[in-house]
């Protein structure tokens, strides 16, 4: 039996490196079931990020879909998703670097098959395939008018010579386009700014003329206060679709002229659409529905009978469910558990067997060195409850001096109308196993936990977030489990912009870390792209009429307000919050003579994709905190430079 060791909270060695980390994983997304083939996509980071669309055929050989020179990721909305789509063994794809539609069909090169454009101005997502008219129907968004926001719209491409036809133009938006079984009908959502889509949207269904135009167009459900999320068509040939307007995003079915509900619990169906090509259900059959939902931060599994709408649970293990998709007895879906990463995985309906088709990390880590995450619930301002996942520090080889208490690192994840999810992940893992305590907040704005609470943070954006991290932070310390003297904080984008407010406006937090953070809202907002270009409106209030509470909210005005170290980490390509938001910041430190580091990153955009630069991050961070709170690394990292500390 090893000896444990008895070692300063931070100073434990583990063998969860960040070399391990990025050279086992991969991101995976988008599964989708073709025949008896089962595609998925890889986001490799050993390859600068590049995404590979993956066949899986039923004798388990893999095959990767698009060549080395192509990467499947389209640009809309800048975040993506809906990158791919497959029919008859036939793949159609966006290429990252022109942003065009690509057809492979067998072992034959990629064929381009739109013309509208040769460059990246012209980018296209979400497609399906409509095989009577040999078209594909697809989002576009149109960047060639330079002075003006891009123009969204619902648009037929020919497959045979890329030529285009406007299906739906006029509104801000658009997405999810869904063909009904005989291909007579098209169904979609579409939204307007201020909106995002998950404030309200609009469902419409209309019938496709012989030109291959829609018409007879008719609003099905939505509306400014009403969010639907994935609509789907029944093999039988009903609109299905997921409506939140009882306060939880629950499952509906569209009759001749009404609406009803197929199972009503406070529980949800639905997601933030901040990327396209999101499932949460599926139809086995027109009988049967498969579905994912979660209850307080935690997703299950069930069935939905559609003629008796009886609801069955499926018992599994998994805590994180999404990209659900089905045929006749089996189930595919991208799922993980506290003990276990995510991985696509296929399930067997009948027997509930579940198989691993292709796992997001293959490091094997011996239990004694993974940290399990308790779901905790800790009072808030106004009497309210806030939620998160605590994780305690655990190495099976050293415990903490007797008279120490463990330093906290609180994550604010990014969105802010996102969440966090509770599955095994080595980038938590990474600090637990090392000893430090970790508090993965889902604060008022998160999702998966009804509209009430994700609409705490209308209005009140660096406010409420900030409130809930500090008092979740503030729970951990006062029951005894960390040390409230050595807390930090991070997070990236949204995360990093509250994690600056906390910085700035508080004095809780002793140190932190912004990943591609917001530091100047109103200059976000007068720099950014059009899908979020109005979604300040809603969480602060509308520019310019407000921009008194733009600048309030600002951390890059109060400069000397902050009175701690901070690191920051900025993709030097970054679209949606740009480099110079974390420039301006850094020189304001600097020039308080405040500790501050600066990690810029070429050729990364909102997210690191490339394995040298997440490795560089998360190593990097670590190196900050032992340098600030003096505590020795037992591995050695690459430093990083920290000015002004004394």
């Amino acid at each position: 039996m090893t000896e444990v060791k008895t070692a300063p909270y931070g100073s434990w060695k583990s063998p969860i490196t960040s070399d391990l980390i990025v050279s086992e994983t991969v991101g995976l997304s988008q599964p989708r079931i073709d025949g008896d083939d089962i595609y998925w996509i890889e986001m490799r980071p050993s390859e600068k990020g590049r995404q590979v669309i993956v066949r899986q055929t039923p004798d388990g050989k893999r095959t990767d879909i698009n060549p080395p020179e192509f990467n499947a990721r389209t640009r809309v909305h800048e975040y993506g998703g809906g990158d791919y789509v497959v029919h008859n063994g036939v793949v159609y794809f966006s290429n990252f670097t022109d942003q065009q539609i690509y057809r492979r069909a067998g072992d034959a090169p990629p064929e381009l098959i739109t013309r509208e454009t040769s460059d990246d101005r012209v980018r296209y997502a979400d497609a399906i395939v409509d095989a009577a008219r040999d078209r594909l129907i697809v989002i576009r968004e149109d960047h060639r008018h330079s002075d003006q926001q891009a123009e969204n719209s619902l648009v037929a491409v020919s497959i045979k010579d890329g030529a285009t036809q406007v299906l739906s133009s006029g509104n801000d938006f658009y997405s999810s386009p869904r063909l009904s079984p005989d291909g007579s009908r098209l169904a979609w959502l579409t939204w307007n700014h201020p909106n995002m889509p998950w404030d309200g949207c609009e469902l419409w269904c209309a019938q496709i003329h012989s030109d291959g135009s829609v018409v007879e167009p008719k609003l099905i459900a939505g509306r400014l206060r009403e969010s639907i999320f994935q609509p789907e068509w029944s093999p039988d040939g009903q609109v299905y679709f997921v409506s939140d307007r009882t306060g939880w995003w629950n499952l509906y079915r569209a009759n001749e002229d009404s609406v009803e509900p197929l199972h009503e619990i406070e529980a949800e169906f639905g997601a933030p659409q901040w990327g396209f090509g999101m499932s949460t259900y599926a139809f086995e059959t027109a009988d049967e529905i498969v579905c994912a939902f979660v209850e307080k931060g935690l997703w299950s599994l069930a069935t939905i009978d559609t003629q008796t709408k009886t609801f069955q649970r499926i018992d599994t293990r998994f805590t994180e469910i999404s990209y659900v998709r089905a045929n006749k007895d089996r189930v595919v879906f991208r799922a993980g558990s506290p003990r276990e990463s995510l991985a696509s995985v296929q399930m067997n309906l009948a027997t509930g067997e579940t198989t691993k088709l292709q796992r997001a990390s293959k490091v094997e880590i011996d239990p004694g060195y993974i940290s399990e995450p308790t779901p905790i619930e800790f009072p808030t301002e106004s009497g309210l409850t806030a939620h998160g996942f605590y994780y305690a520090p655990k190495n099976r080889d050293f415990t903490g001096p007797g008279d120490e208490r463990p330093l906290l690192l609180v994550k604010s994840h990014g969105g802010p109308t996102s969440a966090t999810i509770a599955v095994l992940m080595l980038s938590i893992q990474y600090w637990t196993s090392r000893g430090i305590a970790v508090l993965d907040v889902n604060y008022g704005g998160s999702t998966g936990y009804g509209r009430a609470y994700r609409e705490r943070l209308n209005g009140n954006w660096g406010i409420v977030d900030v409130d809930d991290c500090i008092n979740g932070a503030k729970f951990l310390a006062e029951r005894g489990d960390v040390d409230p003297n050595r807390s930090m904080i991070d997070g990236g984008s949204a995360g990093g912009y509250t994690t600056l407010c906390a910085l700035t406006f508080r004095d809780y937090f002793k140190a932190g870390a912004s990943y591609y953070g917001v530091s100047d809202l109103e200059a976000l907002e007068l720099d950014t792209h059009k899908f979020e270009s109005k979604y300040s409106d809603g969480m602060v209030g509308p520019y310019p009429e407000r921009r008194d509470l733009y600048v309030e909210r600002s951390p890059i005005h109060f400069t000397e307000k902050l009175s701690c170290p901070v690191i920051f980490f900025q993709g030097l390509e970054d679209k949606v919050v740009p480099p110079n938001q974390a420039e301006m910041m850094v020189d304001a430190l600097r020039q308080k003579g405040l500790p501050v580091a600066y990690v810029p990153f070429e050729g990364e955009q909102h997210g690191f994709r490339r394995a040298e630069n997440i490795k560089r991050a998360l190593d990097g961070e670590m190196y900050f905190y032992s340098r600030v709170f003096g505590f020795d690394l037992a591995d050695q990292v690459d430093p990083v430079e920290i000015q002004n500390l004394k």
